[in-house]
């Protein structure tokens, strides 16, 4: 029996606070991330992603007092995401509170890594976060929170990824990110058709059908940001949507 559909609220973090962007550029404050954390444990959300979005860009590590904080406020499983390249980095990040990490940047330049992590912590604890831009009729992998291209196709990176022992992917489309267009389904569609573990949708939503829309794509879990930190949206009213759609998700 396929699991139930995850909904992930997700913080990005600069300079200590939650912010959310479009395509990756235009950051505004959206509010303290201990609150809005509290707050989505309580709303019913089935995980929360937490990536310091400007950590491998300053060269530095993520900020493990704040993870502190977050997770002492919720009861739900969090993942932390930011500047993460070495086993002593997620050794520091479970203790603070983690329960999973989203490697990126660090895991294309040192795909070893992957592997690495698996066997020190287990594949169910290792995220592999992939930042995908559709140009020139393909999907490339972006590094740097976005701000660097390479030539690498982002479907062939998540084929290597899940060999080499990742656990989950988040796989954000960059030309979706923020726009509220919907997420990339065909992108999650293809992905789906190889993938052995669970692939996490992100980049994109507006409106509840963009979710349906998704999950019916294929995405095991599907991330969003503003939407829910404006509180424009609640996660509660999201899944009975979904219920009505024939959709399982958690209670």
């Amino acid at each position: 029996m396929p699991l139930a559909k995850r909904i992930i609220p997700c913080l990005d973090i600069k300079d200590g606070r939650t912010v959310k962007g479009i395509n990756f550029k235009n950051i505004r404050d959206a509010g303290d991330a201990v609150e809005l954390a509290a707050y989505y444990a309580n709303e019913g959300a089935d995980e929360l992603v937490f990536l310091d979005i400007t950590a491998t860009n300053e060269k530095r590590k993520t900020l493990t007092a704040l993870v502190q904080h977050v997770a002492a406020a919720i009861n739900i499983p969090f993942t932390v995401g930011g500047g993460i390249s070495s086993i002593d980095d997620v050794n520091a990040l479970l203790k603070a509170g983690a329960d999973k990490v989203s490697i990126n940047t660090a895991a294309v330049k040192n795909p070893s890594l992957i592997n690495q992590l698996a066997n020190e912590f287990g594949s169910q604890c290792i995220v592999v976060a992939i930042d995908a831009k559709f140009e020139n009729d393909n999907w490339f992998v972006y590094l740097n929170g976005g701000r660097k291209a390479t030539d690498i196709n982002a479907v062939e990176w998540i084929k290597q990824s899940i060999d080499l022992g990742a656990g989950e992917i988040l796989l954000t489309s960059i030309n979706h990110d923020g726009t509220r267009q919907g997420f990339a389904n065909n992108l999650i569609k293809h992905v789906e058709l190889f993938s052995s573990i669970p692939v996490i949708a992100s980049g994109g939503a507006g409106n509840m059908q963009h979710f349906a829309n998704v999950f019916n794509a294929g995405a095991d879990a599907a991330l969003a940001a503003s939407l829910f930190h404006f509180k424009e949206m609640s996660i509660s009213s999201l899944k009975k949507f979904l219920k009505e759609k024939n959709i399982d998700v958690r209670t």
